[in-house]
């Protein structure tokens, strides 16, 4: 089966500007108190329900499932782009990563407890999200929670320069409402959504972030 062309763009971009990517990113975490806390409640749902390994999907440098890995979960991540990879696995040498496509997960079914896609699903065309997020349902084991957070809006937007460099890549601004639709329609139960304002002098758009979880043991 031949690769869509976007899939093709996205891994190429994002293997130029790695490097710079994880410089930019790898200690945001500490300003962003908010994320912080959603992470923590993340923790002690997947926890409480002792579904299993959390997945950190589009992980780029790593930073978030390193965070994760210190609240106690068993997180590891994924991503498109081979040098995101070599990054990750050269700055948490303790933990797993591995080359992956979020729209064909190489995971058995059931086989996770969460997962986790910061940022990374705004790369998808809005066509092709139903088939990732039956991807995330088919991952998940009953029980298990999904926190999703992207740019809100509704338009594209053709990037071709990012650290400096050339890259051809289309990001999505997503109404949080669509979103939301998407993952009912994929089975997956929203818990609970939030929509912040854009931090000043670094973002333009709002930010949103979505819980779900698929029906199944436990409760929360």
């Amino acid at each position: 089966m031949t690769e869509p062309s976007f899939l093709r763009d996205t891994r190429a971009s994002y293997d130029s500007v790695a490097a710079d990517y994880a410089e930019r990113f790898q200690g945001e975490l500490a300003g962003k108190p908010l994320d912080r806390a959603l992470f923590a409640a993340f923790a002690e749902l997947v926890q409480a329900a002792g579904t299993g390994p959390v997945a950190d999907i589009g992980c780029g440098p790593g930073h978030v499932a390193a965070y994760l890995h210190d609240l106690g979960l068993d997180a590891f991540g994924i991503d498109l782009s081979p040098e995101m990879i070599a990054v990750a696995r050269r700055s948490y040498p303790g933990l797993r990563f591995g080359v992956g496509s979020m729209s064909a997960l190489d995971l058995p079914d059931g086989h996770l407890g969460g997962i986790v896609a910061m940022y990374s699903i705004i790369h998808i065309p809005p066509d092709q999200l139903p088939r990732v997020f039956a991807e995330f349902h088919r991952v998940l084991a009953p029980g298990g929670h999904l926190l999703v957070a992207f740019q809100a809006g509704d338009e594209r937007r053709h990037v071709t320069e990012a650290f400096g460099r050339p890259v051809c890549v289309d990001a999505y601004r997503l109404p949080p409402g669509y979103v939301a639709g998407l993952l009912s329609e994929a089975g997956l139960d929203l818990r609970a959504q939030l929509l912040r304002e854009p931090h000043e002098g670094y973002e333009t758009d709002q930010r949103a972030y979505l819980l779900a979880r698929r029906p199944g043991a436990g409760s929360s």
